[in-house]
Order: structure tokens, then sequence, then C-alpha cells
């Protein structure tokens, strides 16, 4: 192992509790080992818990599941009152133990204006016949209670919140108490309380932008955290003084107003928890009876400071959680883009106590032991797309219309389709080893190799080009990107060490004679051109840019908002350009299937750093000076243009048309993303 990790391989204690080493697994959404929506979820989970434990084996010191509400989302029933769920609670605990790992369940009061209404959701909550239809079935109401009524729902603008009650509030307290009397009596190893974090129900009554109550829970400082406060105090006295409680807390806001948050080292004005607040409340919370905090920042009107896309820095909250270290005496972990020398470099400075980390689990969760064992080159990177682990959306002022089942089907991951798909992804030995070309040396090109050569069949990659990428060497372009980059590494390395056959430099047409059972067709698909007068003239595709292939000046006008042309226009300014994107729908990114953490980003990256933006607008000329757009409302506007970059999608380019012997996969079958294509190339190559 390097030396640079060893401060990550220590001991550490949480109360009177000693967790082996000073990794952690942070809580996410979708590996709630209780199946968190009811009748989605009303049993206890067994594909987290193979997650779970798979991650507990590899050498994780402390494992903390994703959110178990004390009340369900959808029917408003209480957790305590499911003991069976205990039960198995009990036996997989043992399971853990055995590992060496320690668990801690984390328990969250509900979202609040936070709750991810999805399309039908949406309208019943808007609605107070539907709602009325609907109970007790789906109990709507409950999904919007937040401290204050009238407060706009992240999700679905036009949906406000109601007031949640004191009484309600007191049935929380006690839920949360009776809860983690029932763990702990399973055998868990503490409870995390979400959370004054995230701007999840607590934390909004924490914040004074959305809080604005009168009584007792509203006001002053001890009034707004008086909920987090009796929530430690219940479980302390069902549990005892010594049992472990964990606070997921956010350090700073990091927000500017609801659907705005701030950027990495922008000066601003805080309307949620700043610091000198931060400073209080850790303090506060630290007496209050919480044994360790958990942290980050944000809130999810700012939701790319705790759910990280890769625009954001590495180690992004590590300053800030550094410095409220200083205000207390409890272990304090950070968690965000973490790396594990930065982590290192900081626990054995005595800066923070441990480094949690989410979704690099769900890529591979093995990494851990990869990483003592010195085979860093063996882990696959988490790239932070979000595509399969929280594609929760939200563009053009309302909720996407994704299905339910969607939104609850999350920790999955886009580059590991086996993560909480152990039961369809697998690696299953063939009995009959064929002979298997691939047309196409990209990602789903390598990726179906590795599965059909791990299953015991023969495969060839023929590639038309000098290296092995594809159209993810484009897409891996910007200096933000290096998770991308260190993904196509990761693959050729794979490549290699599996002794598959690789032909660069060699194209295939129709009529090339292949010595194969079955084809595998992954030639990717070609940029779309939208006749514009001067455009071909003018005018380059976005891969030209993005593969060094032109310069570009100072003026760039991008046409298309969508990821690629939003990226490129990030890239540009990050490079001290002028770039101007012109897009034709009524949003940037609107499209489904693209985390909010990640589009939000962009949006609040343009509109803070005033990169102009030309929605519902079309492009009539281009000409070597300038771009003439033309607006909703017919009035037009000449943007200066050293260059134009057309970034208006893509159309299959499939070499043959598919048969029982022909598979066509990714982009020349439908245009995707990452994940479309790997989990593709999986749906292939188990099927061969």
């Amino acid at each position: 192992m390097n030396q640079e990790y060893e401060a990550l391989f220590t001991p550490w204690k949480v109360g009177n509790l000693e967790i082996k080493n000073r990794i952690v697994l942070a809580p996410m959404g979708g590996t709630c080992i209780f199946g968190w929506m009811e009748p989605l979820g009303s049993h206890f989970d067994k594909e987290a818990a193979r997650l779970l434990h798979t991650i507990a084996k590899n050498n994780c010191g402390l494992v903390i599941p994703g959110i178990a509400p004390v009340k369900d989302m959808l029917c408003g029933k209480w957790l305590y009152q499911k003991k069976g769920k205990f039960k198995e609670l009990k036996a997989f605990m043992d399971e853990v133990h055995a590992t060496g790992a320690k668990m801690f369940v984390q328990l969250t009061a509900g979202f609040g204006r936070s709750m991810a209404l999805t399309a039908p959701l949406a309208m019943l909550a808007s609605n107070k016949v539907l709602n009325t239809i609907a109970s007790p079935i789906i109990n709507a109401e409950y999904l919007t209670a937040a401290p204050d009524a009238g407060l706009p729902n992240r999700w679905a603008d036009n949906v406000k919140t109601r007031a949640v009650t004191k009484k309600e509030i007191a049935d929380i307290i006690y839920a949360f108490g009776e809860t983690a009397r029932l763990c702990k009596e399973a055998g868990v190893d503490g409870i995390e309380v979400h959370a004054v974090h995230e701007g999840y129900l607590l934390d909004q009554f924490t914040l004074e932008y959305t809080n604005h109550r009168t009584d007792e829970y509203g006001g002053s400082f001890e009034n707004r955290y008086r909920f987090p406060v009796e929530i430690v105090k219940e479980i302390k006295g069902k549990c005892g003084e010594d049992f472990p409680v964990s606070l997921r807390y956010s350090v700073r806001s990091m927000t500017k107003g609801f659907q705005y948050g701030a950027m990495p080292g922008e000066d601003f004005i805080e309307i949620g928890r700043d610091m000198e607040e931060s400073e209080k409340a850790a303090k506060y919370l630290q007496d209050a009876g919480y044994d360790m905090l958990n942290c980050d920042n944000g809130t999810y009107d700012a939701w790319y400071w705790a759910h990280p896309p890769q625009y954001m820095p590495l180690n992004c909250n590590l300053e800030d959680v550094s410095h409220i270290k200083k205000f207390v005496d409890i272990p304090v972990v950070c968690a965000g883009r973490m790396q594990p020398k930065d982590g290192a470099a900081a626990i054995a400075a005595g800066e923070i106590d441990a480094m949690a980390v989410g979704r690099q689990f769900l890529a591979d969760p093995h990494w851990v032991t990869k990483l003592m064992r010195g085979q860093e080159e063996e882990i696959r990177p988490c790239i932070c797309c979000h595509t399969a682990c929280f594609n929760l959306t939200k563009h053009n002022g309302s909720a996407n219309d994704q299905d339910l089942s969607e939104s609850a089907g999350m920790c999955h991951c886009a580059v590991n389709p086996i993560s909480m798909q152990s039961n369809k992804y697998y690696i299953r030995p063939t009995k009959k080893p064929k002979k298997v070309a691939i047309i196409g040396g990209g990602i789903g090109g390598m990726e179906a190799a590795r599965i059909l050569t791990l299953r015991g069949h023969k495969a060839t990659i023929y590639e038309k080009s000098d290296k092995l990428g594809g159209i993810f060497i484009a897409a891996a372009a910007p200096e933000f990107k290096e998770n991308d980059k260190q993904l196509i590494e990761w693959f050729k390395h794979q490549i290699d060490k599996l002794g598959i056959e690789v032909h660069l430099n060699t194209e295939v047409t129709p009529d090339t004679p292949l010595d194969a059972d079955e084809i595998i067709i992954a030639t990717g698909a070609a940029p779309n051109r939208i006749p514009i007068p001067g455009a071909a003239e003018y005018a380059m595709d976005a891969t030209e840019y993005l593969l060094g292939e032109k310069e570009v000046g100072d003026n760039v006008v991008i046409i298309g908002g969508g990821l690629t042309g939003c990226e490129i226009a990030l890239d540009l300014f990050r490079k001290g350009k002028h770039p101007a994107i012109v897009e034709m729908k009524d949003d940037l990114i609107a499209v489904k299937n693209m985390c909010l953490a990640n589009t939000s980003y962009l949006r609040d990256c343009f509109k803070t750093n005033k990169v102009p933006v030309f929605l519902n607008a079309g492009v009539k000329n281009i000409t070597d000076k300038e771009v003439t757009v033309e607006n909703k409302d017919k009035s037009i506007v000449k943007l200066p243009a050293d260059n134009v970059i057309m970034s208006v999608g893509y159309h299959p380019m499939p070499l043959l048309d598919e048969s029982k012997t022909v598979h066509l996969l990714g982009d020349c079958k439908k245009v995707g993303n990452v994940r479309s294509v790997i989990w593709g190339a999986w749906d292939i190559a188990m099927k061969i």
C-alpha cells in the first residue's frame, strides 16, 4: 500500500465505538435496507443489503446505508411498526460484523419542500380533490409538509407546502426514538440523524429562509434548532448515552435564493446557514448529544454541493469541514469528491477524522481493497455523471415526467450495472464459446469485449482509428473530465489484462470478411447538421472543437444548449473565452435522465457569470464575424462570433442491419449516454 494512504487505515472512535479505519460509506438514496417507499419498498431490501455487505467485506470501516424515513413516503406508516424488518436487520448485522465493519442506520424526518414529486405525485399534491381520492393509498399531503405553508416545492413549482403541526413534530420525535431502539436491539452500531443537511425537512427548520414560524420551533437560533436537538435527546433517552448518534450536517448552505446556488469561490450573500452560524450550531448540536458530524455543504437549491458533478472541484467541501472541526470535540467526517491522498493528508494533519465516499462504491465496491493492495489501476472510476445513481431531472419550472419506479430505483451505476442490479447483470460462463467480432473500439465495444471474454467467448475488436475510446475521447476532453479520461484508461487496461485481440487502424465495411460467429456493431453516430445559411462555411462540429482539430477565437457561439453544448460553453468560459449559447427549446439540457445536480450547476454557473443564453431562439444566418439570432418574439440579435460550434445532437450510423447474428450496440442503434451504451453492452454480451 502506498504510504500516502496510511492515515486512512488507522482506528478511530465515535463515542466508545472503535472503527477499524477512516473510510466511511456516505449514505446514498437508494441503498436503504428498509425499502423506503411503500408499497414499492414494503420489505427488507436484499439487493441493498447485498451491495452493503460487499462494501463491508472490502474494508470499508463504517457503512451507512441511505435514508430510512421514520414514516414512509407514500402510505404514511411508521417504520417502528414494521417489526419484521428489524428481525431481518438483526441477521444482516451479524453478517456485517463478521467483516469487521461497523454500521449506522440513517433515519430521516422527511424531505419537506425537497421531496421529488414526479408528475403524477405533483398532480396529487396540488389538487385537494385528487389527494382526497388517493388517500390512504398515497398520502400526497404528507409529501408536502414543511416548516412553513406556501414554500415552493423544489421540483414542482405549482406545488406549495403546508406547515407541519406540533403534533406531527412530536410524533416524528417519538418515532426517531422508537426506531433507534429497535435498531439497537437488532445490533446496529449507531444511528445517523438525517439531517441538518441539504435542505431536508430538519434542515428547513434550522434555516431562516424556509422557517418563519412563530411558535417554539421558529424565530430564534435555539428555536430553529430545537427539532434536531429534541430528536437526539429522545434517542439517547431510549438507547442510552453511550449509543452513538451521528448527525448528517451541511456546514454551509451555499444558497443565494430558491433554486439558485453559489459557485465555488464566489463572494455572495448566504440566505441559509453561513459559516458564522455554523460555528455556533456545530457546538450547540454537539452539546445537545450528537457524537459525530458527517459533513458536506449545500441544499437542494444548491444541490451540486451535496451531490457534486464533475464540474465541481475535487475535495470541494474539505476547507469548510476542516474549519468547522475547530469548534467541536467530536469526530468530523468530510464528503464531497474526496480523494484518498487528500483525505489521508487531512486526517494526518488532524483537520478531519474520516473521509466519506459515496458513488465511487457504486462504480467499484472493491476499491478500498484494491487501494490497500496497491492496485489503483484496477479501480473503475466514478465519472460523477449521476445518470443512473440519481437521475432525478427538473427543467422548465416543473418536475420531469419520469415514472415513480424510476425515481425509486436509485443507486444503480452507469459504469457498473451490477450495482443494485445483481439479479439482472452478472457474469455467467458460456457453455458454447463463440468468436465475436466487435466493430468499434469505443466504451461500448470495449465493455462488450470485456464481458464476452470473462464469459469465455473469443472477442476481437476492430477500430478504424489509431486508438481505443471512440467518441468518449471527445467527451472526456475538457479539463474537468479527469474521471472520464481515467475510465478510458481503465478500459484499455482491462483489454490488455484479458489479452483481447485489437486491430487498430482497421476500417471494416459491409463487405469485409470476418472470422466470427456473431458480430457486434458499435460504430456510433454522426453529428446532425442544420441547414442554416453560412453553417457549412463557418461552423464546426462539437467534436472538432473537443478533439482540438480546430482552434477558436475569443467570441464563440454554440448552437445547441444540450449537455454537450453546455459543457463546451463551460470549458470555453474556464479558458477565458466568451461563449454564448443559442437553444431552440425553452430551457437548457431539457431532457430526461439528466440529474438536477449536474444541470443546475451549469444553469447557475451561466447565470452567475453572465454567459449569454438565448432560449426559444433560432439561428437565421452565420457569417465569418457574427451570428444572427431570432428570438421567440421575432426580435433579432446579432452576436459577435470568431467561431461557431454546432452541437445539435447525433443520428445513428449502423454499419449493418440488425439480425440474429448481428447486434447493434449504443449510439449506432439509438443515441444515448454512457449508461445506455455500457448497460447495452451487458445486455448483448450476456445473451451471446
